[in-house]
C-alpha cells in the first residue's frame, strides 16, 4: 500500500514538472518578443506579452543615447510590468494576479517608456480578456537625447559658476521666488486643515497625509498642461501673487552676507550640478568620469593643462617640416629685409649713439647711404652674388644630367 502511494505521488510530481516546463517553453516562444530600434510589433491577443531589448555595447560616443518603447493603443485597462528578464516579468505578473492591490499612484499610464539602452530590460503588457486586444509596440532610438545633453550642460554650468551664483543677489531673489511658489501649497494645506473638524476624521487625514499629498502632486503634475490652459487666469494671478509675496520676504531679509553660509550654498550648488551630470546619461561610467574631470579641472586647472600639454608633446612630438629650395630662398630674402628694417629703426631711435656707431664702421658713407634708403649691397657685390647663384644652378643641372645617365 505504501509503495503504491509513493508511486502515485511520484507520477503526480512528474506531471506537474512536465506541465510547468511545457507551459514555460510555450510561453517563451509565443509571448516573448525581442525588439530593435525601428521595429514595430502588432498584437491582437489577450494576456501577457513581453517585449525585451538586449543591452548595447558601451562606447563614449553613445553617452547621450536613449531608447523609447511606444505603446499605441486605445485601451485604458491594461497593466505594465518591467524587469531584467522575462522570468522576472512573469513573476511580477503572477504575484499581481494572486493578490488584490490598489494602485494609489497609478493615475495615468504612460504610452512612452524610456529604457536604458545599455541594460537588458523587458516590458510586459497585460491586456484583460474582456477588452479589445489589438495594439502595437514600437521602439525608436535617439542618438543624441537633447534633454539629457541640456541636463549635462546645465549641471556643468551650475557647478562651474556655483561660487559666482552663491554671491549674486539676483540669483538669491530668483531662488527665493521659486521656493515661495513651490512651497505655497503647504500654506494652503495648513489653512485647509484648520477648516476640518477635529476627531477621528482629522487623525485619519493626518495618518494618510503624506500619501494623499504625493497622490495630489502626481495628479497635478500629469495634468499641469490641462490646468494651465483651462484655468490660465487663476494660475497667472496665483503665480504673480506668490512671486510678489516671496520677493517682499526676500527683500525684507536681504541677500546672504555670512561667508560660511555662502560657502554652504556654493557646495550645495556644486553637489546639485554633479548629480545632474551623473544622471544625465544612461552610460553611468562615462557620466561619472565627466564628474571627476569637472572636479579636477575646477580645482587644479593650470597644473592639469600643463601636465596634459607635456604628456601630449612627449607622446606625439611635432614633426619638423623641411623647406624646399624655393621656400628657403624666399624665407632668406624675407628675414634679411626684416632684419635690415629693424637695424634702420634701431639706428634712428634715441637709444643708438650715432658717433660710437660711426667709429666702429669701415665705410661710414656707405652706411649713411643705406640709412637714406639705398641698397645695402654695392653694384660689385650684386654682380658677384648673381654670378654665384648662376654657377650653383649650373652645377646642379650638370649633376642631374650625370645622374640620368
Amino acid at each position: 500500500m505504501e509503495h503504491k502511494v509513493v508511486q502515485l505521488f511520484s507520477v503526480i510530481i512528474c506531471l506537474l514538472v512536465c506541465n510547468f516546463f511545457y507551459s514555460e517553453s510555450a510561453f517563451a516562444t509565443d509571448s516573448i518578443h525581442f525588439l530593435k530600434p525601428e521595429d514595430v510589433f502588432e498584437n491582437d491577443k489577450a494576456g501577457l506579452q513581453i517585449f525585451c531589448h538586449n543591452a548595447n555595447t558601451k562606447y563614449l560616443i553613445h553617452i547621450w543615447r536613449s531608447l523609447t518603447m511606444h505603446l499605441n493603443t486605445n485601451i485604458d485597462n491594461y497593466d505594465l510590468y518591467d524587469g531584467k528578464t522575462p522570468q522576472e516579468v512573469v513573476q511580477m505578473h503572477d504575484d499581481n494576479q494572486r493578490s488584490w492591490r490598489f494602485n494609489l499612484f497609478g493615475t495615468k499610464k504612460s504610452n512612452k517608456l524610456k529604457i536604458n539602452p545599455f541594460e537588458d530590460i523587458c516590458i510586459g503588457v497585460y491586456i484583460y480578456p474582456s477588452n479589445t486586444h489589438k495594439y502595437t509596440m514600437s521602439m525608436t532610438q535617439t542618438r543624441v537625447d537633447i534633454l539629457k545633453l541640456m541636463l549635462t550642460v546645465l549641471g556643468a554650468m551650475i557647478y562651474w559658476n556655483a561660487r559666482r551664483l552663491s554671491r549674486n543677489p539676483l540669483f538669491y531673489y530668483l531662488c527665493g521666488i521659486m521656493l515661495g511658489i513651490t512651497t505655497s501649497i503647504i500654506i494652503l494645506v495648513y489653512f485647509t486643515s484648520k477648516l476640518l473638524p477635529r476627531g477621528k476624521i482629522m487623525y485619519l487625514m493626518v495618518a494618510t497625509g503624506w500619501t494623499m499629498s504625493f497622490y495630489i502632486l502626481q495628479a497635478l503634475w500629469e495634468n499641469a498642461h490641462l490646468i494651465a490652459v483651462q484655468y490660465r487666469e487663476i494660475v497667472t494671478w496665483y503665480i504673480l501673487g506668490t512671486s510678489f509675496i516671496s520677493f517682499v520676504v526676500c527683500y525684507r531679509f536681504g541677500p546672504v552676507t555670512n561667508a560660511r553660509t555662502k560657502k554652504l550654498i556654493e557646495w550645495f550648488l556644486q553637489i546639485g550640478g554633479l548629480i545632474a551630470i551623473y544622471y544625465s546619461s544612461y552610460f553611468r561610467e562615462a557620466s561619472f568620469f565627466c564628474c571627476i574631470v569637472m572636479i579636477l579641472l575646477y580645482n587644479f586647472p593650470i597644473v592639469l593643462i600643463q601636465k596634459g600639454r607635456s604628456y601630449w608633446k612627449n607622446m606625439f612630438p611635432e614633426r619638423r617640416k623641411l623647406l624646399t629650395e624655393d621656400q628657403y630662398r624666399k624665407e632668406g630674402i624675407r628675414e634679411t629685409n626684416k632684419a635690415l628694417d629693424e637695424l634702420k629703426g634701431y639706428c634712428s631711435s634715441p637709444e643708438c649713439n650715432p658717433w660710437k656707431t660711426v667709429l666702429r664702421l669701415k665705410d661710414p658713407i656707405r652706411f649713411a647711404k643705406f640709412m637714406e634708403g639705398e641698397s645695402h649691397l654695392s653694384d660689385d657685390e650684386s654682380r658677384e652674388h648673381d654670378a654665384e647663384i648662376t654657377r650653383i644652378i649650373e652645377e646642379c643641372e650638370y649633376t642631374d644630367d650625370e645622374d640620368d645617365f
